[in-house]
């Protein structure tokens, strides 16, 4: 979900509404849509919320998703491996049976599960505005029959896939007057639903997940997502926009393979723009967010983030907390952590907080050799040409069993250089300093290195 760097504090929670006693059925586009199940109440009768007051950031997220450079596939979440992430193409043929030819380099590059884009038909070609979810014909990426046919691709290949799991707000077919999609065709509101439990999206009505009725049929759409469809886990759009205990009802009912939280907070900052050097109270909101929902989802880790794409710009001090600990959520809960470099929001056409271009094989030395859940970006991947030394890297991982688990020892952290070594088994450095003195014992090799990084392997 696009968002700004520095969210805006939440403001009072609107009530949710409820419609009347009529439904709305799913339109699908082919008669080889499957339909849902009797005891499956179609989701467009879902409650949505309403009263809302369209704020600056989403005014300008509002407008982002008319254009189309957020698709989604990331690609890779494990112990060891990282996650892949790609972003919105138009291409001839449509871009799930293009993703095909993308399969044989990702399964040599070690990658254990894909994250798709939103499948269900939208009124913003990227999927983030859904509608009728069971709708799959209508998606900008592909049919229904097609997607499927990439799942069983991947599933080949032993790559399993995440749905981008879109939950927090529903649309209408038309707009009302603010310009709010909340015209729904056949239904009515009666406005008794229950107050918002988290933060607004206002270009859509909210859901109202307090709702048990709510809870059932998304339960229900998830679990088909997972049977009828392939799908093996969920990514969780904007979970800002509902209480972590709603996220910890979906991985109860749907027991995913792999779930992961998108929960982008702003940093601290300090007078001269730059983040402050303690975020501890950053990554301890995720921590908690991770543990409300229940401890077995995961959540992108956008402390580490921020921290390292300020510490590749000649400050890599801050890459070392005062525990003597790497300073993000993988300092905290490394089982819990996504890290990553730049995804479809941060990087790619949007640029709303992108890691310095000429230092992202710096950010991908450091999350590849460190716990955590690495991330890659299909941008890096493929269209930077950085393909090559990705896979080295993931590969050296591989090889030394880098895991969640890892102990990691800072050797230095200055502002020209960065080493640690991880669990005795390798040692990495980023920055231009080229005296390590003695940092690097005589039974260490190189197995890989370029511009201002290394790695070496013990022998």
């Amino acid at each position: 979900m696009g968002q700004g760097v520095l969210p805006p504090s939440p403001s009072p929670s609107p009530p949710c509404f409820t419609f009347g006693d009529k439904t709305l059925s799913p339109s699908p586009s082919s008669s080889s849509s499957p339909s849902p199940s009797p005891n499956i109440i179609p989701i467009p009768a879902l409650l949505p919320a309403g009263n809302i007051a369209i704020s600056t950031k989403d005014k300008q997220r509002a407008k982002e998703n008319e254009s189309a450079y957020f698709t989604l596939l990331p690609l890779s979440f494990s112990l060891r491996l990282p996650i892949f992430h790609v972003p919105y193409l138009t291409v001839s043929g449509g871009w799930y049976n293009s993703l095909k030819n993308t399969i044989p380099d990702l399964a040599n590059a070690g990658i254990t599960h894909v994250w798709l884009p939103p499948p269900s038909q939208s009124v913003g070609p990227q999927g983030y505005m859904p509608g009728r979810l069971y709708d799959l014909d209508t998606s900008k990426y592909g049919s229904q029959n097609e997607l499927k046919s990439l799942i069983e691709a991947f599933h080949q290949k032993g790559i399993k896939c995440l749905a981008d799991i879109v939950i927090n707000h529903r649309t209408a077919e038309r707009k009302d007057e603010r310009g709010i999609y909340c015209i729904f065709e056949g239904v009515y509101s009666n406005g008794q639903g229950n107050l918002d439990t988290g933060d607004h999206f206002e270009p859509a009505p909210d859901i109202d997940h307090l709702n048990r009725r709510v809870q059932k049929e998304l339960s229900d759409w998830m679990n088909w997502l997972k049977t009828e469809i392939g799908f093996d886990g969920f990514r969780f759009d904007f979970v800002k926009g509902y209480a972590p205990r709603i996220t910890k009802i979906y991985m109860k009912r749907t027991s995913p393979n792999f779930a992961v939280g998108e929960k982008w907070d702003p940093l601290s900052y300090g007078q001269d723009g730059k983040p402050d050097a303690n975020q501890d109270a950053h990554r301890g909101a995720l921590k908690d967010w991770i543990q409300t929902a229940g401890g077995v989802v995961t959540a992108f880790d956008f402390t580490t983030k921020g921290i390292l794409q300020a510490a590749v710009q000649g400050e890599l001090w801050r890459l070392k907390d005062s525990n003597g600990k790497p300073p993000g959520l993988i300092g905290l809960l490394p089982a819990n952590a996504v890290t990553f470099i730049d995804n479809h929001d941060t990087g790619s056409t949007q640029k709303l907080w992108p890691f310095p271009s000429d230092k992202v094989m710096l950010g991908y030395t450091y999350i590849l050799t460190h716990p955590g859940i690495p991330s890659i970006f299909y941008d890096h991947f493929f269209d930077w040409g950085l393909k090559e030394e990705i896979t080295k890297l993931v590969a050296i991982r591989n090889k030394h069993g880098i895991s969640t688990s890892s102990k990691v020892n800072i050797l230095a952290s200055e502002s020209d250089l960065y080493m640690a070594a991880i669990d005795d088994k390798i040692i990495m450095k980023i920055g231009p300093k080229m005296d390590l003195g003695n940092l690097v014992p005589s039974n260490y090799q190189v197995a890989t290195s370029g511009n201002d990084y290394a790695v070496w392997e013990k022998h």
